[in-house]
């Protein structure tokens, strides 16, 4: 039999070719396998603009990375205006922010070049973010609301500048995810829209918080700023993530044999989880509650947190355990 004939097409994923599944082969590798070769088609297939986004994010994740390593040498505090941990933590966040919009936005039906340009002013602003973060670790002074020099003033409004620049263009992506397509699937539809619409109620509680610190600065003191801004740290960082965490759910899903109607069940049973989970949070900061301390919260505050954790996590793990009982299907690709 020749190659070309042993190649088993799956229309619905847009003709993609798969190779004829080995029986034999342990459920575990071949899902690993599966899922490995689909995900590398949206940087072996992607266009420049895409890769070079994919190596910013990876860029940045790698210097999170470092700062931990130099925490962890050079020692200091971990909390506070001035610590190891804050480019650490933007590295990161911002790392995996840069290459998950840029895999969501594969979805979104926006012009090459319209998206394009809007992923170049995004990651842009990504990398401005961080670079201002971590100058300002290593100069040993804080990076947010600090005015007290013409130099630190600039780093200031630079890195304002550049969040709010980061608001404008996922509000310009987030609003094309809401676009008719029919050539998405409904459960990845539904995931992208969820998720933008959680990664905007972040941004927004970020620009919240600079304008609340902002404001502190001027009328009370900059250590007043950072206490002001951080009580709403926690809602910020619960609603950061479902842009990654509810697009990988319904990809994931791509791969079971289950009918788009039922991807679709599984998909909205992860995000009405994640998104009362991360809601609650986001309600107990208005409220000073402390969402880390779930034993001084209200029993209500806490029966729906944990209620929308275990939603998603039964999402995922219907998922992950369909996948290991069948042999997994062609999954989503970068076409």
């Amino acid at each position: 039999m020749g190659a070309e004939s042993a190649r088993l097409v799956r229309a619905a994923v847009g003709g993609d070719v798969e190779p004829p599944v080995d029986r034999d082969e342990r459920p575990g590798r071949r899902l690993r396998r599966r899922v490995k070769s689909a995900l590398a088609t949206y940087y072996s297939r992607a266009g420049r603009i895409d890769r070079i986004c994919y190596l910013v994010g990876a860029t940045l994740f790698a210097s999170g990375l470092f700062h931990l390593g130099v925490q962890l040498v050079v020692g200091g505090p971990w909390d506070g205006p001035v610590s190891w941990r804050k480019p650490f933590d933007f590295g990161l966040a911002f790392g995996l922010t840069v290459a998950t919009i840029t895999w969501v936005t594969n979805f979104v039906p926006l012009r090459e070049r319209t998206r394009a340009r809007l992923l170049s002013v995004f990651t842009l602003a990504c990398i401005v973010e961080v670079a201002v973060i971590t100058i300002q670790a290593w100069r040993g002074v804080p990076s947010h609301f600090n005015v007290s020099t013409k130099l630190n003033a600039t780093f200031a409004f630079t890195a304002a500048g550049g969040g709010a620049v980061i608001i404008i263009s996922t509000l310009a992506m987030a609003v094309g995810a809401f676009w008719r397509n029919p050539n998405m699937p409904p459960s990845m539809r539904l995931a992208i829209r969820a998720g933008f619409v959680s990664f905007l109620v972040a941004l927004a509680i970020g620009a919240m918080m600079i304008g609340l610190g902002v404001n502190a600065t001027r009328t009370i003191s900059q250590a007043a700023a950072y206490t002001v801004a951080t009580a709403f740290k926690s809602g910020h960082a619960a609603t950061m993530h479902g842009i990654l965490i509810l697009p990988t759910l319904a990809w994931l899903t791509s791969f079971t044999s289950w009918t788009e109607a039922q991807r679709v069940r599984i998909v909205a049973l992860g995000a009405a989880g994640y998104l009362l989970a991360a809601g609650v949070v986001v309600v107990d900061t208005f409220v000073s509650i402390n969402p880390l301390a779930p034993l001084d919260a209200p029993l209500i505050t806490t029966v729906l947190t944990v209620g929308g954790i275990i939603s998603l996590l039964t999402a995922g793990i219907r998922t992950l355990a369909r996948l290991w009982r069948e042999a997994p299907a062609a999954g989503l690709e970068h076409t």
